[in-house]
């Protein structure tokens, strides 16, 4: 027995973290070292082994194929101690009870088994809430996108590592950092949006508020992952060095610079070639180096072995262990498979440097120190506390947050109902009837429950129709068509409903599974942008009616309505708004809530109109008109939202038309509220660099604030912007500030701005790197 093992110095608390977790490591072997950088998923055993690989519902890609051949039992996994426990609150539907019994049993196991007695880490996915049973299920990450409220977005993330804390949770693996590039992605809905500014800002804000509970936040999935060929998952990914810098990794890097992120999980992409895992660029050079990274990366699940099973740049997952390890990854999930016993053969032999194992196991244990899991008092029972996963706090947050989330695309001539005073409302649609569809593919009632029928939805989520009716009397329903398959039965009822009714509400969308399961979700990506099945049939019934029709699309992306826009009597978009989504969009079309939601994506215009993001240079643009006889013009551009009050934004002012590349300069607009009701803008400030080094997009958002306004308010919003926003990769790939004339462009969306000025930048081109500028500051003043 050691003397370190003896004297457990790595317990005392007067020791610097880092002198406890290095005293630790050298207390260990080689084995109890290679044993912190593994996992056990004792819930993946419960996968649907006696069914064909065709029925079996996975909850992570090829889950079926790893459970296949068996599992270690978690005693033998544990037997020179574990990393991680892999979900243990979320991979079957567990009671409150259940789920504590069920830790404390899994901790037990790890701590008798193992001759130091570390306990493992516990880690959940929490990416529409907390991944569990009977919890509270936010809306997506597009939603929060919509918001562009930061503090709204902290806010919710601090209330979902409250419960998880409560549960005993260490780590989550949110927030979605990836930039979405192709709609038909499946993930889209995963994410923030098409800008990386919104994206690196809403995800630095659930960052902060997540770990203020005490809970790890995982940045996912480092890097390139939305940027897939055709949108496809898990496909090549063909970007330049240049869009992997500029759009790509700003988001990462401004949640490790703004909100210290303590986790960072790989991709399963490959990046021109090279596997996201296998990429010691990625992980060691810029993570670490240029960065200063000093957390925990860990694996996407399974995305080890894949470096030999899929991407093929290995022989075995041994071999894959080692190259993930050598390129920058410590911990394997959520099984280990590559990082066990080769690891130790290949040290043993000299394959491997010992050093590489020390590296990752000294980061895994420093963390396991910071979370208080080796501090003397420490316990599995006091692990846990008092845990009530769906309060009427949380679901009040989670009305707030999808309200401020629908997108008023249009109020045509219907909106709000309050003014029709319609005496009958035929509301039609999947998704006005069946609450899985206000819900991600992350949430437990689509992620798991599919499995377990039985168990219900866990929560209570009221249906459109149910929300609806609590606002206006004589509403009916008819489904008339599912949202996937051909089925065009219900039409008829459907037709007959609407003729007889005063307004349609027409709800339609996507309902989010996994791996082909669904219309959204990982796994399940779209050949274009027409709505699911018969849906769009289905809307062009309705509208050959003669009645008026509400169009509202529930999705977890955005989809082509250039066809149905201008016939509709009115359009909205509500991202899957969660589980108060039925009240929230219901607000709206009542009236009773003014919407002030913004487009974090763009609406195509035309179902094959791909890549249809915003950050276009001169080429992708509508400047390129007669160059190609495709359209670049969407419906309804990026950052925009209509409301039920008008706003005016005027009066740009500029405190200097000339700045250093050092230099900043505050750019200074006035809001008023110029209708009657109370309501929300979103102030939105872009930059266009007009001569660069390269081709360089003609807008880039660069500061936005939203704003709450009564009738008639004015507010003064000011913007400081440093000549580090305006940075970028030039001809050597080097990031810098040049001089040069930039156009400042403030407004309510990316094609409605009407504030416009110059400011000329000058002086010598600077480098710039980590320590750069990334945020712009914004300051409200009232009584302008």
């Amino acid at each position: 027995m050691s003397k370190h093992f003896e004297n457990r110095e790595w317990r005392d608390l007067s020791l610097p973290a880092e002198k406890r977790a290095e005293l630790l490591l050298q207390a260990m072997t080689l084995a109890e070292k290679v044993g912190q950088l593994g996992s056990r998923w004792v819930g993946n055993d419960m996968a649907e082994t006696e069914k064909p690989a065709e029925e079996q519902l996975n909850v992570a890609p090829m889950q079926d194929v790893f459970t296949a051949g068996g599992s270690v039992p978690l005693a033998e996994a544990s037997r020179h101690g574990l990393g991680h426990l892999t979900r243990v609150w979320g991979s079957v539907p567990l009671s409150v009870y259940e789920g504590k019994a069920e830790l404390l049993r899994q901790h037990r196991v790890v701590l008798d088994r193992s001759r130091l007695g570390v306990p493992a880490l516990v880690h959940e996915e929490c990416l529409t809430g907390f991944t569990t049973y009977g919890a509270t299920v936010y809306p997506t990450a597009l939603a929060w996108g919509a918001t562009f409220d930061p503090e709204l977005v902290e806010r919710m993330a601090a209330a979902i590592g409250r419960d998880m804390a409560a549960a005993g949770v260490h780590q989550g693996l949110s927030p979605v950092l990836d930039v979405v590039r192709d709609y038909r992605w499946g993930r889209v809905e995963e994410t923030l949006g098409e800008d990386p500014y919104l994206v690196g800002m809403l995800g630095s804000a659930y960052v902060r508020g997540l770990q203020s509970a005490g809970v790890i936040a995982t940045l996912k999935h480092f890097a390139g992952y939305s940027a897939s060929r055709a949108g496809r998952n898990h496909g090549p990914v063909s970007i330049g060095r240049r869009e992997l810098l500029d759009v790509i990794l700003p988001t990462f890097e401004m949640a490790l610079a703004s909100a210290e992120a303590g986790s960072v999980m790989t991709s399963y992409a490959d990046l021109d070639g090279l596997p996201a895992g296998a990429d010691s660029w990625l992980f060691t050079q810029v993570l670490r180096d240029e960065w200063g990274f000093a957390g925990t990366v860990v694996s996407d699940y399974w995305a080890v072995p894949f470096l030999a099973s899929m991407h093929r740049v290995a022989a075995t997952a041994e071999d894959a262990g080692a190259l993930a390890l050598a390129a920058g990854t410590d911990v394997e999930l959520p099984d280990t498979i590559g990082f066990g016993a080769g690891l130790i053969e290949r040290v043993e032999s000299g394959e491997l440097s010992e050093e590489l194992i020390d590296r990752a196991a000294r980061r895994v244990l420093l963390q396991k120190v910071q979370l208080g899991l080796l501090d003397p008092s420490w316990t599995p029972e006091g692990s846990v506390g008092s845990c009530d996963f769906d309060s009427a706090e949380n679901r009040a947050l989670a009305l707030e947050i999808a309200e401020r989330s629908v997108v008023l695309l249009d109020a045509g001539t219907a909106l709000p109902l309050d003014r029709l005073a319609p005496r009958r409302v035929a509301v039609v649609g999947p998704c006005a009837g069946d609450p899985r569809t206000f819900m991600g593919c992350y949430a437990f009632p689509n992620h798991v429950l599919p499995r377990y029928p039985e168990r219900g939805m866990g929560i209570s989520v009221p249906t459109l129709f149910d929300a609806l009716s609590n606002e206006i009397t004589g509403c009916v329903y008819e489904q008339g068509s599912a949202v996937l398959g051909d089925d065009r039965s219900g039409f008829a009822a459907a037709v007959e409903a609407a003729r007889e009714a005063d307004v349609v509400i027409a709800c339609v969308g996507d309902l989010s599974g996994l791996f082909g399961q669904g219309s959204s979700g990982e796994g399940c990506d779209a050949e274009d942008l027409r709505l699911p099945g018969v849906q769009a049939e289905l809307v062009d019934a309705l509208l050959e009616t003669g009645t008026p029709v509400v169009v509202v699309v529930v999705s977890g992306r955005p989809y082509a309505l250039g066809e149905i826009a201008g016939r509709a009597a009115g359009l909205v978009q509500a991202f899957f708004p969660g589980q108060e989504g039925g009240a929230a969009i219901a607000g709206v079309l009542s009236g009773r809530v003014v919407p002030g939601g913004k487009l974090p994506v763009q609406i195509p215009r035309h179902v094959g109109g791909q890549p249809g993001t915003y950050l276009q240079p001169a080429l992708g643009s509508v400047e390129s008109a007669g160059i190609s006889g495709l359209e670049a013009v969407p419906l309804y551009p990026f950052g925009y939202g209509s409301s039920y009050t008008t706003f005016e934004v005027s009066g740009l002012e500029l405190s200097a038309e000339e700045i250093a590349t050092d230099g900043s300069f505050v750019a200074t607009v006035k809001v008023r509220n110029t209708g009657e009701r109370r309501g929300d803008e979103v102030v939105q400030l872009y930059l266009h660099d007009v001569v660069a080094q390269v081709a360089r997009p003609l807008k880039l958002l660069t500061g936005f604030a939203r704003v709450s306004l009564d009738p008639g308010e004015v507010v003064e919003v000011a913007f400081e912007v440093d000549a580090d926003r305006t940075a970028y990769s030039g001809a050597d790939l080097r990031r810098i500030v040049e001089a040069g004339e930039l156009e400042v462009l403030v407004g309510t969306s990316s094609a409605d701005l009407p504030c416009r000025a110059a400011v000329r930048v000058v002086g010598e081109t600077r480098v710039v790197g980590h320590d750069r500028t990334m945020v712009t500051p914004v300051v409200v003043r009232r009584n302008a």
